[in-house]
């Protein structure tokens, strides 16, 4: 029987948070439960700083325990592009903070001993078309040459080492890569911040952030009222009105996962042999995995819209018949899991950290999140504390909406799906 649930959650214990309401003043408030905000939360705890974390529902709720847990080298922008918009140095810094970005969460699970099933098993990227393929190689190409990052192709004939499936066109390895569950992760952070000293209040949305006299910060919250020196913005694709420059800069989009029974370990091995986590080379891309008790977690963008009921039972339907087309030896396999999540992206696909209007942030991690906002959240504790960090992502602009045409509400969506759609059809 189908159940409309997050499976991860069913692995996980989550943390809980104060049963008193916040109040007083604190050194920095968090607001925002996730990676970013737990991370940043869990540094400024462990180097004295007295933190409030505040979150709209409970701890990890969003995204961070509803992807794929696919711990991933790169940006959403591809390498050639990075290159021609911001230039040789600026790139190679981007590029180079995503592959520490996967160091910081190894540390962080190891320092804390969080139970998560991490692994660097690799990323196996997988070509819906030929040329895609050869766009692969000159990726390949110029990682090594400009990054001195060792990348594999892999040649269609070869892909049977790699994925039980004969609708791609070859596939591109990098084994820096790592997966995760999601869910054990952040509540392992949650437990680590709050053993360090955080306090964590859920079911606290804040409503309203006010400059107070001496740079402070008022913050009104559904539990309660508080002062805060420093503010860190950690909302993800659920940034809301009480920031609503940031929320003009930032698209919620929905992704859905669907999770099968558990599969036969002879099946299993088939369909991923190595064990890795995928996704192929769409615009309107799909991902997918194996959970620890061999489950294939079988996720994409069925839709654009963040997720409700109707939108995870549609999702689910179309992630199946796509699921099948991919792996027909999964065509009697019952689908016993669904769920969706809402991603943040920014109109240039990039993430952004740094400061506006006396507001610390980190945002618009576009399905990269798991690495780069554990990475960018402890980056801007370090900042908050005053030190000197190496942040490329608070070189760049951070644009809005061209004309000004958005104020938060994503009434676009529908257009924007149609144009990937598109994009995919001709690439």
């Amino acid at each position: 029987m189908l159940q409309e649930k997050v499976f991860w959650w069913t692995t996980a214990e989550f943390p809980t948070g104060e049963a008193e309401p916040p109040g007083g003043r604190w050194d920095v408030a968090v607001v925002g439960g996730g990676y970013t905000g737990l991370a940043a939360a869990l540094w400024l705890a462990r180097h004295g700083a007295r933190v409030a974390v505040l979150e709209t529902h409970t701890i990890g709720w969003g995204a961070s325990s509803r992807n794929g847990g696919q711990v991933l080298t790169g940006l959403k922008l591809g390498i050639e592009t990075l290159f021609a918009r911001y230039g040789r140095d600026l790139a190679r810094r981007l590029f180079a903070a995503s592959l520490s970005a996967i160091d910081c969460v190894e540390q962080i699970v190891r320092d804390e001993n969080i139970a998560c099933g991490f692994a660097r098993r690799g990323h196996l990227e997988v070509a819906c078309k030929p040329a895609h393929f050869e766009h692969f190689r000159r990726t390949a190409e110029l990682l090594a040459r400009e990054f001195n990052h060792v990348t594999r192709l892999v040649e269609a004939r070869d892909l049977h080492n790699e994925i039980g499936s004969d609708v791609y066109h070859g596939g591109l390895v990098d084994e820096a890569s790592a997966g995760v569950n999601p869910a054990q992760y952040v509540a392992g952070l949650g437990r680590a911040a709050q053993a360090a000293g955080a306090k964590l209040f859920e079911r606290a949305p804040v409503t309203g952030i006010e400059r107070q006299a001496r740079a402070r910060f008022r913050l009104v919250t559904a539990r309660g009222v508080i002062e805060a020196d420093q503010v860190l913005i950690a909302t993800g694709g659920l940034t809301g009105r009480a920031t609503p420059a940031l929320q003009r800069r930032v698209v919620p989009i929905g992704s859905y996962i669907i999770a099968t029974e558990p599969l036969p370990e002879s099946l299993a091995g088939r369909l991923l042999p190595q064990q890795r986590v995928v996704f192929d080379s769409k615009n309107f891309l799909h991902y997918f995995r194996l959970s620890a008790d061999r489950r294939l977690l079988f996720g994409g963008r069925a839709a654009f819209a963040p997720e409700t009921p109707d939108t995870v039972r549609e999702s689910a339907a179309i992630l199946r018949r796509d699921m099948v087309a991919v792996f027909p030896q999964l065509r009697e396999a019952r689908v016993e899991y669904a769920w969706g999540g809402t991603l943040d992206f920014a109109f240039d696909l990039m993430p952004h950290a740094g400061r506006h209007q006396g507001l610390y942030f980190a945002l618009g991690y576009a399905g990269h999140g798991v690495a780069l906002a554990t990475y960018l959240g402890t980056r801007m504790a370090e900042t908050i504390c005053g030190l000197k960090v190496d942040n490329p992502f608070a070189e760049i602009a951070f644009p809005g909406a061209p004309l000004g045409l958005y104020d938060g509400r994503p009434w676009f969506l529908p257009l924007a799906e149609k144009w990937y759609r598109f994009l995919d059809w001709v690439s």
